[in-house]
């Protein structure tokens, strides 16, 4: 999989990759001569007292160790630069993956573990890309080559390349099959103390309310000790390495010497000979021991490809047709023929057989218990995701068959849970309407009873909001967030549970001032207030996910008990009545 994924994002920058592997190969080459120029400087300079020969060869060695380090720095810069590049391409595909998700794709994953597998995972490739351009493309050169030079300089002594190289091999094969497993269960170690986290940070009032914070704390000890515990894991075997390679690295050059020493009194063998033998040894040995260092990586990055890879080609089960269709026939009219839903793996279904239609002009009301299918109902015609069985159709075309632009582009949407993003007032209301004017803005906010709020502050319209509004409170990050809805003029308004957080006065107000904007509109509304629902055109009684009554509130109050329990929980005699 690692080999799949990288291969894939590598592929844009193969001229860049194949400079790397040629000035690797120089500086490589450089470094395999400079021994032997040494080698030349001791048998033919110093052994003979030739002083020019000693200049005419050092000079040649420092011309070749410039052009080492120039291959060195350019294979560094391009390495560098790669890698970078790979890893700002793939986190591009995960966040534009993650964005075509459905409701049912992010409950899959979760948040914590997406965040982890578009920062974290993202960041072990690109150490190991880096690592790889930089330190493992020339270990094998440095191997090789090595080798051929000691041979050169002495096929006997040569065997003891025989002896070492496969054991080291043996060793390093068995710590790469022990560490990968130990990496995957780590990410997914991160990906727990990352919602823990996550979830102690959001709930931090709740955490204070309810005098948890011993057990929350004993929770978070729970998971950091659980990644902790893995990475002592991890960093006990790898501590294993560096020993063994020094170990054998000293017992080689022992022998080596040892050897070699006994070749050179016989007449066999140089002393630059065997001092550039050595320094081969040391090179080849080193080689290894880059090699080893990749070993640290290339488990943790295989685990972390597998996790980015699960993502990228995950199936998802809401997209756009083949050949979307632009043009409605028939805008703001919404229909929901037989409509049923059911998430994966649930027993029952949440929604059941619901029939409905409403056009421009109609205001439809939703309401029913906790549970009984509102917000999914709600969730349909966004196309969060799509029904099990019937048709939602949005000016006179099924969801299904629209392109996604034309389908957003139609509906202005306040969700159960209010959102704003970190910016301003201003920043927040562009994000529903990119060309709005600062009188647009004002208008908006005057509907959305939130104008004389962001008047008052000095910075006014640039009033700072902090990321998920929550610098202000509840009832006014719902304003702000039906202001941005308002002043994208939408065919649809869809209000989720959009006016729980306001008072009455305030509730009434807004609805009034949203009569002459929604006028020409279909206005769906999500209430668990029967005031704030009562003067609707058409109010959908949900229970159990089954339509149990639809009509107008006076009508629905005789015909339906549903919607009389509710509506006798709420309201006055006066009322009711």
């Amino acid at each position: 999989m690692l080999i799949r994924v990288l291969r894939h994002y590598l592929k844009p920058y193969t001229g860049a990759v194949s400079i790397i592997l040629l000035v690797q190969t120089i500086q490589a080459a450089a470094a395999l001569y400079l021994p032997s120029l040494n080698a030349d400087i001791i048998d033919n300079g110093v052994s003979k007292g030739d002083t020019t020969y000693i200049w005419q060869t050092g000079g040649w060695m420092l011309a070749v160790s410039l052009g080492q380090i120039i291959a060195t720095i350019i294979a560094v810069y391009l390495g560098a630069r790669t890698a970078m590049q790979l890893g700002r391409d793939i986190r591009a595909d995960l966040f534009g993956k993650v964005m075509g998700f459905s409701a049912r794709e992010l409950a899959r994953f979760g948040a914590p573990s997406l965040i982890t597998r578009t920062t974290n995972d993202v960041q072990q490739l690109q150490m190991l890309v880096l690592m790889t351009l930089v330190l493992l493309i020339s270990a094998p050169i440095m191997m090789a080559g090595g080798a051929a030079m000691a041979l050169r300089h002495d096929l006997v002594l040569s065997g003891i390349l025989l002896v070492i190289l496969p054991v080291m091999a043996l060793f390093l094969g068995l710590m790469l099959k022990h560490m990968h497993p130990l990496f995957r269960k780590m990410q997914v170690a991160i990906d727990a103390v990352n919602r823990v986290l996550r979830e102690q940070i959001e709930g931090l009032r709740v955490i204070r309310a309810f005098q948890r914070s011993r057990y929350e704390s004993d929770r978070f000890d729970g998971v950091n000790r659980a990644l902790t515990k893995l990475q002592l894991a991890v960093g006990y075997t790898f501590a294993l390495m560096f020993p063994f390679v020094m170990l054998v690295m000293n017992v080689t050059s022992v022998a080596v010497i040892w050897f070699g020493g006994h070749r050179v009194e016989s007449g066999a063998m140089e002393v630059g000979s065997l001092t550039a033998f050595v320094t081969y040894l040391m090179l080849i040995l080193m080689s290894v021991m880059m090699a080893a260092m990749m070993f640290f990586f290339v488990p943790r990055a295989q685990a972390c490809a597998e996790r980015i890879n699960e993502v990228l080609t995950t199936r998802v089960s809401v997209h756009e047709a083949p050949h979307p269709v632009h043009d409605l026939p028939d805008p703001g009219h919404l229909e929901f023929d037989a409509v049923s839903f059911r998430y994966q793996g649930a027993a029952a279904p949440v929604l059941e057989d619901v029939s409905f239609a409403t056009g421009p002009g109609e205001v439809t009301a939703i309401i029913g218990a906790t549970g009984s299918g509102k917000t999914t109902l709600v969730g349909l015609i966004a196309r969060l995701f799509d029904p099990t069985k019937g048709t939602v159709k949005l000016g006179g075309q099924d969801v299904k068959q629209l392109a996604f632009d034309t389908l957003w582009s139609e509906i202005g949407l306040v969700p159960q849970k209010p959102y704003l993003f970190s910016g301003t007032v201003r920043s927040n209301l562009l994000y529903g309407k990119p060309d709005a004017t600062e009188q647009d803005m004002w208008d908006a906010l005057e509907i959305a009873q939130i104008a004389d709020f962001v008047r008052n502050d000095a910075a006014g319209l640039d009033m700072e909001i902090a990321a998920g509004g929550t610098n202000v409170s509840g009832g006014q990050r719902q304003r702000l967030s039906i202001a941005r809805a308002i002043i994208r003029q939408p065919a649809i308004y869809v209000f989720d549970d959009a006016f729980s957080a306001l008072d009455f006065a305030t509730d009434a107000a807004l609805r009034a001032a949203l009569v002459p904007v929604t006028r020409q509109s279909t206005v769906v509304i999500v209430s668990q207030r029967v005031g704030t629902i009562m003067d609707a055109d058409r109010i959908l009684v949900l229970d159990g996910g089954r339509v149990v009554g639809m009509g107008r509130h006076r009508a629905l109050l005789e015909s339906c008990p549903t919607y009389r329990e509710i509506a006798d929980s709420q309201m006055s005699e006066q009322v009711t009545a």
